[in-house]
């Protein structure tokens, strides 16, 4: 897996590729894969700074577009279940109607809670797609609930442009001795 990496850093070297390099970097990052797409945004910024805009356009489209593919894998999941359980009961129970179990009593499991709180709150809650570790997923499980489709889009491009404006304009305010200092580590 390490080796596939380095080829694709080296495939995509910033400075020879550029903006289709950023919007690759921040596609794949955005789907289920685990890369982050923030130090190559800033590498290249840091190379070109009069690119700032179109480079946080670029990376918020990538972005955009996996969070997209990751809410049209959970729709398709949830269709592909759905079929699945259909089949099923009409094999077990010939054609009849299959019952469905009554649920316990008591305190929900927490995945069903959760669905519970996402549905709640609709599409606004893709303003959070951005953050590490449940960004992803939320826009997966968004598409498991068929949330409506436009607004989920564009509250996770809201979210996703937000987060490389910030981080990417902290970062451009460290120092480059830092940077510099940082690089000499390693």
């Amino acid at each position: 897996m390490e080796g596939l990496l380095n080829y694709l850093l080296d495939m995509l070297n910033l400075p020879k590729v550029g903006l289709s390099a950023i919007f690759l970097i921040s596609l794949v990052s955005a789907t289920l894969l685990p890369l982050g797409s923030e130090p190559a945004v800033f590498a290249y910024i840091k190379l070109k700074p009069d690119m700032f805009w179109p480079v946080l356009a670029v990376a918020t489209l990538g972005n955009t577009l996996g969070g997209i593919i990751d809410w049209w894998m959970g729709y398709g999941a949830k269709l592909a279940l759905l079929r699945y359980r259909l089949r099923r009961s009409h094999r077990k129970h010939g054609h009849a109607q299959a019952a469905s179990p009554s649920p316990p009593a008591g305190k929900a499991p927490l995945g069903k809670r959760y669905v519970r709180w996402m549905r709640l709150r609709g599409a606004p809650i893709l303003l959070l797609s951005w953050l590490p570790g449940i960004g992803d997923p939320l826009c997966t499980l968004a598409g498991w609930l068929r949330i409506s489709f436009w607004p989920s889009v564009c509250y996770m491009a809201v979210g996703k442009f937000l987060r490389y404006l910030l981080t990417t304009s902290a970062l451009l305010w460290v120092p480059d001795d830092f940077w510099r200092g940082l690089g000499q580590l390693f």
